[in-house]
C-alpha cells in the first residue's frame, strides 16, 4: 500500500465535493483502492440530513444495490471450479420445474438470455418482491423477449435467479453462501444483507425544489442475489482488492481474469461498455475498468478497478437523482493514475538462464518480422519489437522437454516447440505451429534451405 500526496488527496476531495453540489446530493463518500488497501477515502454533504455537521466516513453503510450481482458472480464460478456446476450447463439441471429450457449459465452471467429485465409483478411501482418460490415462479411466467446472444440485456429476474442456483448447488441460502465464501474470507465485516447503523439515510431531491424526501427501505427477498446488499467504502475497498489481485480462498487469479474477459459489446454505438462473467467492463480513454454500478431507491454506487495498475475508485451516493455512478468513481481512480501513480517496481536481477533455454533466447523470425525470446525470473517471455508499448509480452510455461504453452499475451494457449539437431543445437521454433528462424525467411525458403526437412 502506498500513500497519495496532499495534492492529490486535495483534487480528489474536489471531485466529490463538484459531484455533490452539481447535482445536489445529500452526502457522497468516495474511495480510491491501490495495491491491496485503501489509500485515501473522503465524504462531503451529510450522511442524514438531520445531521448537518455529520459527512459520509469510510465506515457509513449505503445499499449497494448491483454490485451485489459481482459477488453472487464470483460464487458461480467459484461452484463452478470445484466442480459442481459448468458455465455450459442450463438452468433446468438446478431448477427442473423451469418452462424456459437450454438457458446457460454463461448465458445468465453475461446478461445475453434474452430474458425481461425484471420478476413479473411491476415490483418497482408495488415494492412488494417475491420469495425464494414466487422467483421460480414468476420467472416461468417471464418473457423471452430476445434470442439468446442476439443482443446485450440487463437482467435482474436473471441474477435473482443466479442466487437461487447458487442456493440450491451449494445447499444454503445465498446470502450464507455469500458469508462462508467470501465475506468471511476477505474479513468484509461490514457488507450485510439490508442497512445495518451506521448508515446513510437514503433521499430523492426533487427537480423544483432543493427539499430532499426521504426514500424507502425495502426488503427486495429473493432479488437480493441481484442487489440485496449494503456496505461501506472500507468494505468495497477490500473487495475492489480481491478483484485486482484475488486470493485462491475465494477464487483464483484466472478464472478472475476469465471474468473480465468481454463476452458481448453493451455499447454498440462506440464499444465503450462490455459484459464480461459478472462483470461491467467499462472504457475510459485507454483504459479498461473492471466492476458494477448500483442503484437502489436513495442510494446510488459504483466501484471501478483497473486491474493491472491494481487501482480502483469507490463512490457511494445518498440520492435516487445521483450523477453516472461508474463516471465518478473512474475519475477517482484515473486521477490517481494520471497524477500519482505508483512507482514502477524495481528491476531485480535474475540469478540464472535456466539450460534449456539458453539456445531460445535471442531474436528470431516469422513471415520476415523479428520477435524477442529472453528469459525473466527463470521463465521464457517474447513479445514482437514493433508491438505497441502497451501490449504485454507472452509469458511462456514449460510443458515437457522443448515443449512449452503460451500462459499470456500474444498467442495465449498454443503451444512453443522448440527443434534441435544432433548436436543439441535449437535450429528452429514453432509457436502456434507458425515457424520461427534466426534469420528471415520467405515462405517455402526454409523448406528449399532443408531439402524439405
Amino acid at each position: 500500500m502506498t500513500s497519495l500526496k496532499e495534492q492529490t488527496q486535495g483534487a480528489l476531495t474536489r471531485i466529490l465535493q463538484a459531484r455533490q453540489s452539481t447535482h445536489r446530493v445529500p452526502g457522497i463518500a468516495g474511495g480510491v483502492m491501490r495495491a491491496g488497501g485503501l489509500i485515501w477515502s473522503d465524504g462531503v454533504g451529510v450522511a442524514d440530513i438531520d445531521s448537518p455537521d455529520a459527512a459520509p466516513t469510510a465506515d457509513s453503510q449505503f445499499l449497494i444495490a448491483s454490485i451485489s450481482k459481482t459477488f453472487t458472480a464470483v460464487l458461480v464460478m467459484g461452484l463452478r471450479d470445484q466442480g459442481s456446476l459448468s458455465l455450459d450447463d442450463t438452468v433446468e439441471m438446478f431448477i427442473p420445474e423451469t418452462t424456459h429450457a437450454g438457458i446457460t449459465i454463461r448465458q445468465m452471467l453475461a446478461h445475453v438470455t434474452g430474458m425481461q429485465r425484471e420478476p413479473v409483478g411491476d415490483i418497482w411501482e408495488t415494492l412488494q418482491y417475491p420469495d425464494r418460490a414466487g422467483l421460480v415462479e414468476g420467472w416461468n411466467e417471464a418473457e423471452k423477449i430476445l434470442k439468446p446472444h442476439h443482443r446485450w440485456h440487463y437482467s435482474n429476474l436473471v441474477f435473482s435467479l443466479l442466487g437461487e442456483i447458487v442456493a440450491r448447488v451449494d445447499g444454503r441460502d445465498w446470502f450464507d453462501s455469500l458469508q462462508a465464501r467470501i465475506l468471511k474470507p476477505l474479513d468484509m465485516r461490514r457488507t450485510t444483507l439490508g442497512l445495518v447503523p451506521p448508515n446513510a439515510t437514503g433521499y430523492y431531491v426533487p427537480p423544483y425544489s432543493d427539499v430532499p424526501v426521504r426514500e424507502p427501505v425495502v426488503d427486495i427477498s429473493a432479488l437480493a442475489s441481484a442487489g440485496g446488499l449494503a456496505s461501506t467504502v472500507d468494505d468495497l475497498a477490500a473487495w475492489a482488492s480481491f478483484l485486482a489481485d484475488p486470493v485462491d480462498e475465494v477464487l483464483s487469479s484466472d478464472t478472475v481474469e476469465e471474468m473480465s474477459q468481454p463476452q458481448i459489446m453493451a455499447d454498440l454505438d462506440r464499444w465503450t461498455l462490455a459484459w464480461g462473467l459478472g462483470f461491467m467492463l467499462l472504457r475510459s480513454g485507454d483504459r479498461v475498468f473492471v466492476g458494477h454500478t448500483g442503484g437502489m431507491p436513495g442510494h446510488i454506487s459504483g466501484l471501478f478497478v483497473h486491474r493491472q495498475a491494481r487501482t480502483g475508485g469507490i463512490c457511494l451516493m445518498n440520492s435516487t437523482s445521483a450523477p453516472d455512478p461508474a463516471a465518478l468513481a473512474v475519475d477517482l481512480a484515473s486521477h490517481v493514475l494520471d497524477h500519482d501513480p505508483a512507482a514502477p517496481e524495481a528491476w531485480r536481477p535474475g540469478t540464472a538462464v535456466p539450460a534449456e533455454l539458453v539456445g531460445v533466447v535471442g531474436r528470431w523470425f516469422s513471415e520476415g518480422q523479428p520477435f524477442d525470446f529472453y528469459v525473466k525470473s527463470g521463465r521464457l517471455e517474447a513479445n514482437m519489437p514493433a508491438a505497441p508499448a502497451h501490449k504485454p509480452p507472452s509469458v511462456f510455461g514449460r510443458v515437457s522437454d522443448d515443449r512449452y504453452r503460451t500462459e499470456s499475451g500474444r498467442e495465449t494457449g498454443e503451444l512453443l516447440r522448440v527443434t534441435r539437431d544432433e548436436s543439441g543445437r535449437v535450429v528452429k521454433l514453432n509457436w502456434a505451429t507458425y515457424l520461427f528462424t534466426r534469420e528471415p525467411y520467405a515462405f517455402g525458403e526454409w523448406l528449399e534451405g532443408t531439402d524439405g526437412g
